[in-house]
Formats: structure tokens, sequence, C-alpha cells
């Protein structure tokens, strides 16, 4: 069976440093490392525009946005294919089909799905759009084949929810679809990474985001604004590493070369965090570390992002390729689902001929 990768993320906007560390990082590893066979990378509009119907040109304009943070940040269109989720019409005639498959009570039940809802204050008028979101995915994933999602872990129910679907359908109409298997950040420290405020995630609605085109200038205001030990007053007292935004980001971006470049009075982050345990280190040295840590990672995605701006409308062609590979892709799972299903009329060459001498008879 061939390997393959279907993974993307809603234009809502610039992506940040959680999209970074949460799945477009290990996206680009896994694309470089050859042990794939297809990559197909999704700029879902169609599920942005579940909750932002009412505002179809934001999100328009955020499809441009996306595309030069996927390849500044190293997504290579010779090696995936970067497509628009909205030129695949296929993926909306799966949906439908799906939608058989699963129970109002099911997609209630969702942990993600509750979450959103309880994060967008939808309660009671929930757009059933979005409240289906679950079985979008699940066409998206299948109508590629893929094998492997990579996803940050508030996408777990998401998955497990794809793959009832496909067991549902393969029980009911035949093995057809192949079950998804995801895979999760490596790194611990980058399973779910905060908000600069200290909130549970980084949301462009709270304005607690670093984002991948952030000027050195904006990273450092940033940074030095970042919710800390809110009892280490002085830099003598003791400061607490747990919910520290600070050593959090640090986990995740921080390398044995940043402490040799940058701090080199800590041989690694262990040191650094005990020094700040039992005092004697204020957070202003350990910000300036971090901005110099993010700005490292950084100036190469900008430097690249600067490049691809220069040439939107080659952009737009990168787009138009990449949606061309994922329509034939998908037009081939839709007709194999159709025949599966028995609704392929016109196809059915057997169908046709069976009612044909069924007929005759009667004659």
């Amino acid at each position: 069976m061939s390997k393959i990768i279907l993974t993307g993320d809603r234009p809502t906007g610039r992506l940040h440093l959680g999209h970074y560390v949460g799945s477009l990082k290990r996206r680009v590893e896994l694309q470089n490392s050859g042990e794939f066979d297809k990559i197909f990378i999704m700029i879902a509009d169609a599920q942005a525009l579940t909750d932002n119907a009412d505002n179809p040109e934001k999100v328009r304009q955020n499809i441009i946005e996306v595309a030069l943070d996927y390849l500044s940040a190293g997504l290579d269109p010779e090696k995936s294919d970067i497509f628009i989720q909205s030129q695949i019409p296929q993926l909306t005639e799966l949906t439908f089909y799906y939608m058989n498959l699963v129970t109002v009570s099911r997609l209630q039940r969702n942990p993600t799905v509750k979450n959103e809802i309880l994060m967008r204050n939808f309660e009671a008028s929930i757009p059933v759009g979005f409240f289906t979101y679950p079985i979008s995915q699940a066409s998206d994933i299948t109508a590629f084949k893929a094998t492997t999602v990579p996803v940050g872990e508030d996408q777990e129910p998401m998955i497990e929810q794809a793959r009832e679907i496909v067991r549902k359908f393969n029980s009911v109409y035949g093995d057809t679809l192949v079950e998804p298997n995801i895979l999760l950040p490596d790194n611990k420290a980058c399973l779910r990474l905060p908000g600069t405020d200290g909130k549970a995630k980084m949301s462009k609605s709270l304005g607690n985001c670093i984002y991948l085109s952030d000027t050195e200038a904006e990273v450092k205001r940033k940074v030095m604004s970042m919710y800390t030990d809110p009892e280490h007053i002085r830099v003598e007292d003791p400061g607490k590493i747990e919910g520290n935004c600070v050593f959090i980001y640090l986990d995740a971006f921080s390398t044995k070369e940043d402490f040799e470049e940058f701090l080199p009075d800590y041989a690694n982050l262990d040191e650094l965090k005990e020094h700040y345990k039992r005092g004697g280190l204020g957070d202003v040295k350990v910000k300036k570390f971090l901005i110099r840590v993010l700005n490292r990672q950084l100036e190469p995605i900008r430097q690249k992002r600067h490049m691809y701006e220069k040439d939107i409308p080659g952009v737009y062609d990168i787009l138009q390729k990449g949606t061309k590979a994922a329509y034939e892709v998908a037009q081939q799972t839709l007709e194999e689902v159709k025949a599966a299903m028995k609704i392929n009329y016109f196809d059915d060459k057997e169908l046709i001929k069976i009612q044909s001498e069924k007929y005759k008879s009667i004659d």
C-alpha cells in the first residue's frame, strides 16, 4: 500500500508558532524524508466558511497568506501538492454520502466539536456545516486515501471519527476506503503551545500569537510582554517553571547550539531552569535569550516569504497545479466509492445488461 499524507489548515489568517511546532515543521520534515509516495497539503477554505459564511472575502484573502507561510516554511511544490479545498467538488459529494453513516449524537460527543462550539459561543445556533465538520474532514482524508495525518493532539477526536466512518463504510459497502493513522508531534513540548498571555492555546482572536511572518521587532515586543511567573517579582526570588510561557517556548525551540552561541554560561535548558527555580535569574535575561532563539529560527522563513511575495502570480500557479493533481486523485476515489455503493448507474455496464435482459424476457 502507498504511504500518503493529507494535512492542512483553515485559512483564517497568517500561520503562527503554534501551527509551526504543532504540525507545519513536521510536515516539512516528512516531506523531505522520502518515506512517503504522495503528500497533499490542503488549504481548507470550505471548512473556514462553516463559521465565516458571512465574510467570504476574509477567507479569500487569507488563502494567499497561508500559501506564503507554507512555501516560506519549506513546503516544496515539487514534493507536495498544495491545493484549495473548495476547488475539489468531489469532497462535498463524499461528505454527503458519509453523512448517512454518522448519528447526530456521535457528532455531539466529539470533544473537538464541543470545544470549538464553546469557544465560538454558538450555543444553540450552530451552523450545520460547522457541526458536520468531522464528516467533511473524513471526506478530505479518505478522498486521497491518506495513510498518515500529521496534526496536533487537539485533532485526535477528529481523526478517530474519520476512522469510524471508514470502518462503517467498508463494513456496509465492502473494502474501499483506507483507515488513516494520526501522527502527533514527536516533541512533547510542541503538543500544545500556549499563547503569549498564558492562555491554553494560541488564537488569532485573542491576539496572543507570534506569527511566522513577524519582524524581529514584533517578536521582541511580544516576548518581552510574555506571561511568566507572577510571583517572580525580584531577580533573587525563586521562580516557577510550570505554566511559565517563556520556558514552554524554550522547551519547544531552544537547541544546544543556541546555548553555545547566545547563553554560554549554561550548558543546556535544564541548567537554566534550575537557576531560575532557585532564584537569582531574572525574567528579562531569559526573555532576551528566547527572542534570539526565535529570531534565529524565523529569519530564514522571513527571507523566503519575501522572495515569494515578489511573485504572487507564481504562487497562484503553484496552487492551481496542486489543485489539479488533487482533483484527479479525488475523482478516482469518488468513482470507487460510487461503484461500491452501486450508484454508478451509467458506468455499470453489467447493470444495464441485466435490466435490458429482464425487460426483454417480459416481452
